[in-house]
């Protein structure tokens, strides 16, 4: 008896794991997005030509995120990793901006982010899909080189 019970569980289990993998990760900010450059706080000379960033699956607990830069002289930039959605800090390959990351996702249309560089943090960032599901804010929290504080909105709106 105690043969069978085992093996049971353990098909149980399999069956648990495998319907866990296959599951899809149920949130609106799956797409891509791009930012509206007119409202970055920068001078409009300085301001990227284009900003996108992507998010995508990648497993049911885990966001793949790929953002493509174009700067103000055309000059492209992209940057890519895969995160999971329980706070395990991470690794982020190509990034001019971060290398290693920590996300959360405590509602579906929330996304939180913590980057670091160097051992040191670099910034919190916070995706927030509004209710139209057609537009997202992203509040940006670091400090600046003075050593104070800042926060910022960056608006996007979806693309696919």
């Amino acid at each position: 008896m105690k043969p069978i019970l085992t093996t049971l569980l353990f098909i149980a289990t399999l069956a648990q794991s495998v319907s866990a993998a296959d599951a899809k990760l149920d949130t609106p900010l799956i797409g891509s997005w791009s930012v509206d450059t007119s409202r970055l706080p920068m001078a409009p000379a300085a301001r990227p030509k284009s900003v996108m960033i992507t998010f995508s699956e990648s497993g049911s607990e885990q966001v793949k995120m790929k953002v493509e830069v174009v700067d103000p002289a055309g000059n492209r930039m992209e940057a890519e990793g895969i995160t999971p959605l329980d706070g395990t800090p991470t690794p982020v390959k190509s990034n001019f901006e971060a290398d290693i990351s920590a996300t959360l996702m405590p509602r579906p249309d929330v996304l939180i982010m913590q980057l670091g560089k160097n051992g040191i943090p670099a910034s919190t960032r916070i995706y927030a899909v509004q209710a139209d599901s057609a537009s997202m804010i992203e509040t940006v929290a670091y400090f600046g080189a003075d050593g104070r504080p800042v926060l910022r909105k960056n608006y996007f709106s979806r693309v696919r």
